[in-house]
């Protein structure tokens, strides 16, 4: 049991460390090919902040455990919204002015609903992964086009910023994007494996663990980037980092380890997690849109409220996890 906890401590640290090399490296090899800095932002760093969830949901449903990948999947979703906003909103509250961003918002709740459909008959087939991965090819292409025609946005503007000077070297820059994606991969089986053990050894099942303890790992890009975004005023970054990120999970990440592992769907994912899921979906368009000239912001309030739904429904899921244990 020590080393299993061993394992996922020492496997989301990796994870974590090794995302943030990842990005480094992909983000200067790809200036050093002259892409400009949103195009970067919206791609390579959305992709890399995404890459924890990806590639332990694709480890997951290769090694026979699809219930740990589809709940890092939605639970990863869950905890963007609800914690990593909830308390980036109570540090400071998000504005959002990026048309981008306000076009994107819409896009992520149509997104959750087709995965809403394809879930209702309790299973994700490889048809249906395909789908969503076939709507994650046309979203990105889409989403690059916007970006692309959007220089004057705000968005583009704290992209450049963000990025800032890069002194790196192109040899250092492909080797860290190598390096950080071998030990991205490696850390992904060690937490994995940690993951499951314990799964085994409480009696829980894999997609409570994806759910809970491998969602907020795997989620930590996403609260360290969005913390830092806000700190230096950046407020479009800070939610487009989440915005990115869940489109990322809910498409690829899920469809990924359905065309690996095509999976059955327990009806607690539709009743319980779902819910939350579309839920505070719903609850960030509302904040975050703005309607009748109100300005699009999530408050403190609005970071409070959304900090304890995101509490409340990791309790509902410890009861329960309990109960039938």
């Amino acid at each position: 049991m020590l080393l299993s906890i061993a394992a996922i401590v020492l496997g989301l640290a990796l994870l974590v460390w090794s995302a943030d090399r990842f990005v480094d490296g992909a983000s200067a090899t790809a200036r050093f090919a002259g892409m400009p800095p949103l195009l970067i932002g919206m791609v390579i760093v959305g992709f890399g902040t995404s890459a924890p969830e990806i590639v332990v949901s694709v480890i997951s449903a290769w090694q026979g455990n699809p219930g740990l990948a589809l709940g890092n999947g939605y639970g990863s979703n869950i905890a963007n919204i609800g914690l990593i906003l909830g308390v980036t909103a109570l540090i400071s509250p998000i504005a959002v002015h990026s048309q981008v961003l306000r076009k994107e918002l819409p896009i992520l709740l149509l997104i959750t609903l087709l995965s809403l459909a394809l879930l209702w008959n309790g299973a994700i087939s490889r048809l249906d992964a395909i789908v969503l991965l076939a709507v994650f090819v046309l979203l990105m292409g889409w989403s690059i086009r916007q970006g692309m025609k959007s220089n004057t946005d705000s968005m583009s503007a704290d992209e450049a910023l963000e990025l800032g000077d890069n002194s790196m070297s192109l040899k250092m820059a492909i080797f860290w994007l190598i390096v950080g994606l071998l030990i991205l991969v490696i850390s992904s089986r060690i937490l994995v494996w940690g993951a499951v053990d314990i799964a085994q050894a409480f009696g829980v099942s894999d997609l409570v663990i994806g759910l809970t303890v491998v969602a907020i790992g795997t989620s930590l890009p996403e609260l360290a980037s969005s913390i830092a975004a806000i700190r230096k005023n950046q407020h479009d970054l800070a939610i487009g980092n989440v915005i990115g990120s869940n489109l990322f999970n809910t498409l690829a990440v899920v469809g990924l380890a359905g065309v690996i592992s095509p999976m059955s769907v327990v009806s607690e994912v539709l009743s319980r997690d779902f819910v939350v899921m579309i839920g505070l979906t719903l609850l960030l368009f509302i904040l975050g849109y703005g309607f009748k000239g109100r300005p699009a912001r999530i408050s403190r309030y609005g970071g409070a409220l959304l900090l304890v739904i995101y509490i409340s429904y990791t309790g509902w899921i410890a009861q329960g996890a309990l109960s039938a244990a």
